[in-house]
C-alpha cells in the first residue's frame, strides 16, 4: 500500500469520501484517515440536548499536554507526562483503562504549558510519536516495545521552537516523514522499520515551525507539503527535492496550521497578521511548480486547524468562526460561535471546542451558521487546544490530563 491516506475524489467540486467499511471508526493519526479534519461517518446526533451528548466515561490520568488522539481497533493511543517523562498512552475505547505507557524521553515546561503537543501515528502493528523534545519512537501498538529510537534534533541539528515541537510523524509508503529543521534537513524521511535516513531535504534548511506534514499525489507527482517557520513548502517524497517554497503566508512567530490540499490547489494559512493563500500547482519535468491563485486576510487561522466541505473552508480565523469558498477566497459568514478554537468535521457539522473550555455543534453549511448545542467542560488551568476526534459514534475530547468520551450516535 502506498500510503496510509486515502484520498478524496472531486466530482463537481464536491468531495465524496471513499472510504472502506472499517474506516469511518478508526482515527489512526492526526486529523484522522486523511489528515484534512474529516470523518465519514454518518447517523450521528444533529442536535444536542441543553446539557450536551451523554458522558460514556472520562479518566484523568494523561498529566500535562495539548495532542489529540489516534484510535485504532479497540485502543485510543495518547500523549502525555508522568514521573517527569514524555509519554505515550494506550487506553481502551471501551472506558478509557490505562493498557500500557512508554516513556520517550524528558518532558519539557512551557509558559504556554508542558509537555507533548503531537500525536501519535498508528499503523497496523507499529505506532510513531514525536515528543515535545524531539525523541521519535517506533513502538509495537500491542504492549508499547520500542522497536527503534533516535532524537531528530539531535541527529539532524535542529533547534526546538519556542512553544516545542508540536509535529505529528507522517506515514508514507515505507517511509516516516519529520521535519527536524536543521541545516540540509528542513524535512527529513525515515526508514518506517528502522529508522535510518532515507533522505533529508538539502536545499531547504527551514528551522521547524509547529505544524505537520501532509502528502498526496499532486499531477503524478507524489508530494509532501507543510508549513515552516519561513515558508509553505512542497518537496518531492521520492527524494527530498524541495519543488517550491512561498514565505508570503508564513509569519514570524509562529506558524501552526496543517495545509490543505484538494485537486491540484494547496491552501496554507498562518495568524499574527498574516492570512492564507491558494497555490496552484502545475507540473513541470517531473516536479511541481506553485503559482499564487489569491492571498487573502480573512482566514488567519492560529493553530484550530481548517476543514475543506464541498468547495468551501471552515475555520477560526483568529477568534471568529468563518466561513470561505475554497476557489476564490469569498467570506461566505463569520460567527464567534464557541471563541477561538478547533474543529472536526462529521455527518454535516462542525464539532468545535472553544479555548475557553466551551464544546459546540454547528452545521457545515456556507448559507449561514447555525448551532446545535454547547456544553462546557472543566477547566483544567490552560487553554482547551487539543482537536477532537469523532470514532464510532463517540465524541472524544482531550483537555490536559482529562480524557473524556461523549456518545453522540443518533436515536
Amino acid at each position: 500500500m502506498r500510503s496510509s491516506m486515502r484520498r478524496p475524489i472531486a466530482v463537481g467540486g464536491f468531495f465524496i469520501i471513499m472510504a472502506a467499511a472499517a474506516a469511518g471508526s478508526d482515527w489512526p493519526q492526526w486529523r484522522g484517515p486523511d489528515r484534512n479534519g474529516v470523518s465519514a461517518e454518518t447517523g450521528l446526533l444533529k442536535q444536542w440536548p441543553p446539557a450536551g451528548p451523554p458522558l460514556s466515561w472520562s479518566v484523568s490520568s494523561l498529566g500535562k499536554g495539548y495532542g489529540s488522539m489516534a484510535i485504532q481497533g479497540r485502543y485510543i493511543y495518547v500523549q502525555g507526562t508522568r514521573d517527569g517523562k514524555s509519554v505515550v498512552f494506550c487506553v481502551t475505547r471501551a472506558d478509557g483503562t490505562t493498557v500500557w505507557t512508554r516513556a520517550l524521553g524528558r518532558t519539557l515546561d512551557q509558559d504556554k504549558g508542558g509537555g507533548p503537543r503531537g500525536t501519535p501515528t498508528v499503523e497496523g502493528e507499529r505506532l510513531y510519536a514525536l515528543s515535545e523534545d524531539g525523541d521519535l519512537a517506533c513502538l509495537q501498538t500491542s504492549d508499547g516495545v520500542v522497536v527503534w529510537a533516535r532524537n531528530i534534533l539531535k541527529d539532524f541539528g535542529g533547534k526546538n521552537p519556542q512553544w516545542l515541537i508540536s509535529e505529528s510523524p507522517l506515514v508514507d509508503g515505507d517511509h516516516v516523514i519529520v521535519t527536524p529543521g536543521g541545516r540540509g534537513a528542513g524535512l527529513a524521511a525515515l526508514d518506517k522499520a528502522t529508522g535510518k535516513t532515507v533522505w533529508t531535504t538539502a536545499e531547504l534548511s527551514d528551522p521547524a515551525a509547529y505544524s505537520s506534514c501532509i502528502v498526496a499525489d499532486v499531477l503524478g507527482v507524489r508530494t509532501i507539503m507543510t508549513l515552516t517557520s519561513q515558508a509553505g513548502v512542497g518537496v518531492r517524497a521520492k527524494d527530498g527535492k524541495l519543488m517550491w517554497r512561498y514565505p508570503r503566508v508564513a509569519n514570524d512567530t509562529a506558524n501552526v496550521t496543517t495545509p490543505v490540499f484538494f485537486g491540484d490547489k494547496v491552501f496554507y494559512t498562518s495568524a499574527y497578521g498574516t492570512g492564507s493563500a491558494l497555490l496552484q500547482l502545475k507540473a513541470e519535468a517531473g516536479a511541481v511548480k506553485a503559482d499564487e491563485a489569491y492571498f487573502s486576510r480573512d482566514m488567519m487561522n492560529h493553530h484550530g486547524g481548517v476543514v475543506l466541505l464541498n468547495g468551501y473552508l471552515y475555520g477560526f480565523s483568529n477568534a471568529i468562526l468563518t466561513c470561505m469558498e475554497f476557489a476564490t477566497g469569498k467570506v461566505m459568514w463569520r460567527d464567534r460561535s464557541v471563541g477561538k478554537g478547533t474543529l472536526t468535521y462529521a455527518d454535516g457539522h462542525l464539532y468545535l471546542l472553544g479555548e475557553g473550555n466551551t464544546v459546540g455543534l454547528a452545521e457545515a453549511s456556507p448559507a449561514a451558521y447555525v448551532e446545535k448545542g454547547r456544553f462546557p467542560i472543566a477547566d483544567q488551568g490552560w487553554p482547551s487546544w487539543a482537536h477532537p476526534v469523532i470514532s464510532d459514534a463517540k465524541l472524544y475530547i482531550r483537555n490536559q490530563g482529562v480524557l473524556a468520551s461523549y456518545d453522540v450516535k443518533a436515536r
